[in-house]
């Protein structure tokens, strides 16, 4: 599927948020005019407006996303994979506010619910859920670790893929993750890190699949680590869809940009085309199957 050098077949960003109020269908066509061909619509919440404080705020939430997602495939040719949780940051503003423990319980109750709309084949995928990446209180760490256990026992329990939003603290953000993951029960293969950097090597992973994001220097960072016993691995932007903070994150052409660029730099490595293929398949389509399906 390498036509004169340009990689011609899927491309996929799996991690993007969309906003009614905002780019929305513009921003996905964009992705789509640029030789994009789905996408994972991730959950976005309102930090702006009111947060949900109970679980039928999170249905309606949770609905316009679904719906979103609905538009989008109605406008563009896309294949829309929805992921719906309730977002870390989220629960610490939420403690702030109504205490801890509530916070937790309502989190975890959210977290059924989106375990429901999967299994009802609404989504694909329990996320994002994780941890806070920014320092909190002793207290609050220790209360988001168990409240992120809790929530992989979940996952494991209704055979959910999951997507973690996570802290970037070298090596040891991984290995941590991966031991909850057996803990759990959960299935390393199950529990993708999002935002992660462009080191795949299983030394830096722990066998956790990642979704890179793809900014700047990403496309030398995969050269250089990448191998046989890399883990699967694909590519993302986290694009917000909010003008507000338009530097925060990539835009929606990045990564049909970056594979493209990707095949390039492969080439140049000396890898042959059918490597380059099989490479490709596999960020965009074997392992997005084997993870999330």
């Amino acid at each position: 599927m390498l036509v004169n050098g340009k990689w011609e077949g899927p491309i996929v960003d799996q991690h993007m948020h969309l906003d009614r109020e905002n780019r929305f269908i513009s921003a996905a066509q964009e992705f789509s005019r640029s030789g994009g061909t789905g996408i994972f619509l991730v959950h976005k919440p309102s930090f702006s407006k009111s947060l949900p404080t109970d679980l039928d705020g999170y249905r309606t939430v949770y609905r316009n996303t679904i719906e979103m997602a609905q538009i989008v495939r109605k406008k563009t040719e896309l294949e829309v994979n929805v992921v719906l949780g309730p977002h870390p940051v989220v629960w610490d503003l939420q403690a702030n506010e109504i205490g801890l423990k509530e916070s937790s319980e309502l989190h975890i109750s959210a977290v059924g619910l989106a375990l429901d709309m999967i299994e009802e084949g609404e989504a694909v995928c329990l996320g994002e859920v994780g941890r806070p990446h920014y320092e909190v209180s002793e207290d609050k760490w220790s209360e988001a670790n168990r409240v992120l256990l809790e929530i992989m026992q979940m996952a494991a329990s209704s055979k959910s893929p999951i997507q973690l939003h996570v802290e970037d603290n070298g090596n040891q953000t991984c290995r941590e993750i991966a031991s909850m993951c057996d803990k759990a029960g959960l299935p390393r293969s199950r529990a993708v890190r999002h935002f992660a950097p462009p080191d795949i090597s299983q030394q830096k992973t722990s066998g956790l699949p990642v979704t890179v994001s793809m900014g700047k220097g990403s496309i030398e960072g995969i050269c250089s680590t990448i191998s046989g016993n890399s883990s699967s691995w694909g590519m993302e932007t986290d694009f917000l869809d909010d003008p507000r903070r338009p530097g925060a994150v990539l835009g929606p052409k990045t990564i049909p940009k970056r594979t493209h660029q990707l095949c390039q730099a492969l080439n140049s490595k000396g890898w042959a085309e059918d490597e380059i293929e099989n490479c490709m398949l596999n960020v965009h389509d074997r392992w997005i199957s084997s993870t999330y399906f």
